[in-house]
C-alpha cells in the first residue's frame, strides 16, 4: 500500500460525510485537488461496489489488508494508439481498459493564421459550454484545423475521430478487444471525451453512415448508458462536439465528394448553427503561405504573391462553373513544401497537379506560367470571351 492511496482516501473520507462517491465524482474530485482524474482508481473496484455506479471509501485499515492483486498487461488504446493502464477487472473474462494519457491538447501549429470562423469555434470551445457545431466547406480550407488550433491555444483536450462509412457503436463508443488471450473492453473516442470534459472533432462527418445515430444522446448533452459493461457515462463540463464535412449532410449533388451520405434530420437538427468554412481571402492566403515557406525556411514573397493569385482565379473560375476542380490553400502549403524540396517553382506546381486529369493539369500550369509572366488576366479572359462569341458567328 502506498502513502500515496492512505493521504488520497483519508481527503476522501473528509471530503465524502456518506462514506460513498461515483466513479465520475472520484474523478472530479481529483482533478479539483490536483490529482491526476485516475489516481483514486483503487477505489471503483468490485470489492467497495455497494450500488450500480456507486462505490464505498475504504478506511486506511480496509487498504492495509488488501490483498494485492496480479497486475494486468497493458494494452494500447486502438484510437489513441498510445499507452493505457487497466482498471481493475469486473469478472475473469471481462477486463475494462482504461485511459490513462495525461495530455491531449494539440500542438499549435506554426505559422497558423486566423480566418474564416476560427474567432467563433475559439469562443464557443472557450466558454466550455456544451453548444454542438456543424462546420462544412471544400476541401483543404481549414475546417479541421481551425478547431485543433483553437484548442491548441486554450490548453483544451481534443479528441478526433475520423468518421468512414463503417464507423460504428463499438468504433465510437467501446468494445470488446482480443489483448493476450483475454477479451478486454476498450473505452471508445467518445467515451473518453465525455469524461474528459474535451472537444470531440467528429472528421468527415458527412462519410457516415445511419450508425451514427449512436451519438444521439450525446448530441443532446446527455451521458450514454454503454450496456456492454454495464456502465452510465456522463459528459464532464467543458464536452462538447464539434462535426467537419464537405457537404451540409445532404449529400454532394454534383458528385464531387463520393462518398459522402444523406444524414438523418434528426442527427443534423441537434447542432444548433452551421458554419461556412469560406477558402482565406487572398491578403490572408498570402500570409498563410509566406508562414509554410518560413516553416520549410523557403522565403520567397515573390513566389507567395503569384501562388495565391493563381489559386484566386482558379477559385473565381471553378465558382462560375467553368471548371470542376480548383486549388485548395492546402495544396498551396503542398506546392511550397515541394519547392522547398526541389528548388524548382514549375516542378513543384506540376508534380503538385498531377491528382487532376490531364486537362486540368495542363490549363493550370498554363494559367500560372501567364501569371509568371505578368499577364493581364482580366484583358486575357475578356479577349478569350470575345474569341469565343466570333466563333459562333455564321461569317
Amino acid at each position: 500500500m502506498s502513502n500515496k492511496r492512505v493521504e488520497i482516501v483519508n481527503k476522501l473520507i473528509v471530503d465524502f460525510p456518506t462514506g460513498t462517491a461515483t466513479q465520475s465524482e472520484l474523478m472530479e474530485w481529483a482533478e479539483r485537488n490536483g490529482y491526476s482524474k485516475y489516481a483514486p482508481s483503487f477505489v471503483w473496484k468490485k470489492e467497495y461496489r455497494v450500488d450500480r455506479g456507486l462505490f464505498k471509501i475504504p478506511t486506511e485499515t480496509e487498504l492495509k489488508t488488501e490483498t494485492p492483486s496480479v497486475p494486468l498487461d497493458v494494452v494500447a488504446n486502438d484510437y489513441l494508439n498510445k499507452a493505457a493502464k487497466p482498471s481493475v477487472p469486473d469478472t475473469a473474462t471481462n477486463l475494462m481498459m482504461t485511459t490513462d494519457i495525461d495530455n491531449m491538447v494539440p500542438d499549435k501549429f506554426e505559422g497558423f493564421v486566423s480566418w474564416g470562423y476560427f474567432k467563433e469555434i475559439k469562443s464557443i470551445i472557450k466558454s466550455k459550454l456544451f453548444y454542438p457545431i456543424f462546420v462544412t466547406g471544400l476541401s483543404g480550407n481549414g475546417k479541421t484545423l481551425n478547431v485543433q488550433e483553437a484548442c491548441a491555444e486554450l490548453g483544451r483536450e481534443c479528441v478526433r475521430v475520423n468518421v468512414t462509412i463503417e464507423t460504428d457503436e463499438d468504433d465510437l463508443i467501446g468494445g470488446f478487444r482480443l489483448v493476450d488471450g483475454e477479451t478486454k473492453f476498450n473505452l471508445g473516442p467518445v467515451a473518453i471525451a465525455m469524461e474528459r470534459g474535451a472537444v470531440l472533432l467528429l472528421d468527415e462527418v458527412d462519410l457516415a453512415s445511419n450508425k451514427i445515430m449512436c451519438l444521439q444522446p450525446v448530441l443532446e448533452g446527455n451521458g450514454i448508458y454503454v450496456k456492454k459493461i454495464n456502465r452510465y457515462i456522463k459528459p464532464a463540463k467543458g464536452f462538447t462536439v464539434i462535426a467537419t464535412a464537405n457537404t451540409k449532410g445532404r449529400g454532394s449533388d454534383d458528385g464531387k465528394f463520393i462518398g459522402t451520405n444523406i444524414l438523418n434530420e434528426a442527427f443534423l437538427e441537434r447542432f444548433p448553427i452551421t458554419m461556412e468554412q469560406p477558402y482565406p481571402a487572398l491578403s490572408v492566403e498570402k500570409k498563410i503561405v509566406l508562414g509554410s515557406m518560413e516553416k520549410y525556411g523557403t522565403v520567397d514573397e515573390d513566389f507567395a504573391n503569384k501562388l495565391v493569385t493563381w489559386a484566386e482565379v482558379i477559385r473565381k473560375t471553378y465558382f462560375e462553373g467553368a471548371v470542376d476542380e480548383l486549388i485548395s490553400t492546402r495544396r498551396l502549403d503542398h506546392i511550397v513544401k515541394a519547392y522547398t524540396i526541389f528548388k524548382d517553382k514549375l516542378k513543384a506546381i506540376e508534380m503538385c497537379t498531377n491528382r487532376f486529369d490531364e486537362d486540368t493539369k495542363v490549363s493550370f500550369v498554363d494559367l500560372y506560367c501567364k501569371v509568371d509572366a505578368g499577364v493581364d488576366l482580366n484583358e486575357d479572359t475578356e479577349t478569350s470571351e470575345e474569341e469565343e462569341e466570333n466563333s459562333e458567328m455564321p461569317y
